[in-house]
């Protein structure tokens, strides 16, 4: 997303940053139900903790989904960025699997939403979704802020969580650049990124997903953990080439590139809810990191017109 001069209509204030909460405030939550179930027994103040900032990412995912219905456009609707025909039953079968409560009523809101062109944008609106976004930031800082001490521990062998550190300070700099975002909302306008620093951000963010699903399939799925080692090469070599690649032709690789770890990651996800692939990966992983891929594609999409 590039900033202009010029600042964000009431419509495209309310729209932008309904559409960014749906997304982001999924994947916080996720992050964190995946610490509060990855962190061990004697962590019981961690878990709790996680377990807190998890449930009020929640409370305010439902009331962004409350006030996104007409509102949210149909390309983000469609682009299966907010939830995919997995994402129910991942969070089922984790919640089954793990003991630890997911509100899967909010995914069942999403699957409901609809667009709409004769929604009233009045002022009342606006205020609403300043204030989610002012929530939606003040709890941010506070999960970052944890995130990053968690992995403190971690590296100082002080505490034991199955989770890469690698992942952790990965969803930290998710988290961050959702700060970024949102701070530049609270001014109503975009942030101010130069176009390989936008695709390499999101490339370095697909790759990490490729090295990660490489590293928790099983050592016999030796077709699956190909694809993924072949895959992380491929966006290495993106973020590497960026600034040397003319603009159409990056923004096209980018693409391919999403669209075929896209494809991965979708048949990964059937794969393991219907317990056909060996590996550690909770399948409610898989959902989360394909519908960061939907993301990124639509992303693509616009910065391609």
């Amino acid at each position: 997303m590039k900033e202009g001069t010029v600042l964000l209509s009431q419509r495209e204030f309310i729209q932008v940053s309904i559409e960014i909460n749906l997304f982001f405030q999924r994947i916080m939550k996720e992050h964190l139900f995946f610490i509060e179930t990855n962190l061990q027994p004697v962590e019981a103040d961690n878990i709790a903790k996680a377990k807190m900032l998890k449930q009020q990412f929640e409370q305010l995912l439902a009331d962004t989904v409350y006030y996104a219905n007409g509102v949210v456009s149909e390309k983000a609707i469609q682009s299966d960025e907010i939830v995919t025909p997995f994402t129910l039953r991942a969070e089922e079968l984790n919640a089954m699997l793990t003991g630890a409560k997911i509100n899967t009523q909010i995914t069942k809101d999403e699957c409901k939403l609809s667009s709409g062109s004769n929604r009233n944008y009045q002022a009342w609106l606006g205020n609403v979704v300043t204030n989610i976004n002012n929530r939606s930031y003040s709890l941010l800082r506070e999960t970052i802020a944890f995130q990053k001490k968690l992995l403190a521990l971690s590296l100082e062998c002080k505490i034991f969580i199955s989770l890469y550190d690698e992942m952790l300070e990965h969803d930290t700099r998710e988290a961050e650049y959702y700060l970024q975002i949102l701070s530049s909302l609270q001014n109503r306008v975009l942030p101010r990124r130069t176009l390989c620093g936008e695709l390499n951000f999101w490339n370095n963010i697909m790759g990490e997903h490729a090295q990660f699903i490489d590293g928790m399939l099983d050592p016999t799925e030796k077709a699956l953990k190909k694809t993924a080692e072949t895959s992380a090469k491929s966006f290495a070599k993106l973020v590497e080439e960026c600034i040397r690649t003319a603009e159409n032709q990056i923004l096209q690789r980018s693409f391919d590139s999403t669209e075929e770890i896209r494809k991965f990651k979708m048949s990964s996800a059937e794969g393991l809810l219907k317990c056909r692939i060996k590996s550690v990966i909770p399948p409610l992983l898989a959902d989360h990191v394909l519908r960061e891929a939907n993301h990124y594609l639509r992303l693509l999409m616009r910065m391609k017109r």
